[in-house]
């Protein structure tokens, strides 16, 4: 599995504008084959970040996903949205399990 994560600095003007176009990305990516959970996050902290936290069945899933039309359309809104530059890490998971503390 893997796991991508992201944080973009958005403009505060345009926090609503950025809301609906990153739920329109959410659904339209969790449609696809081989995504198991796609969602945006606000910080409490900074309310103008927003966090993406993807889940992938394979390599081959997320490369697929990055030619979709909805990708497209979503980098082109978001060069508009953004106050600078974002971070975006992806991690492959070995196992999945239960938190044991």
């Amino acid at each position: 599995m893997l796991v991508v994560v992201g944080a973009m600095p958005i403009k505060p003007e345009l926090r609503e504008e950025a809301l609906k176009v990153t739920t329109r990305m959410a659904v339209a990516s969790r449609a696809e084959a081989g995504c198991i959970s796609y969602r945006f996050y606000a910080s409490l902290e900074e309310p103008n970040t927003i966090f993406a936290f993807e889940e992938w069945e394979s390599d081959e899933d997320l490369a697929l996903h990055f030619q979709t039309e909805h990708m497209k359309e979503f980098r082109a809104a978001l060069a508009g949205l953004v106050a600078g530059r974002g971070e975006i890490k992806r991690y492959e998971i070995q196992a999945v399990g239960p938190l044991r503390y």
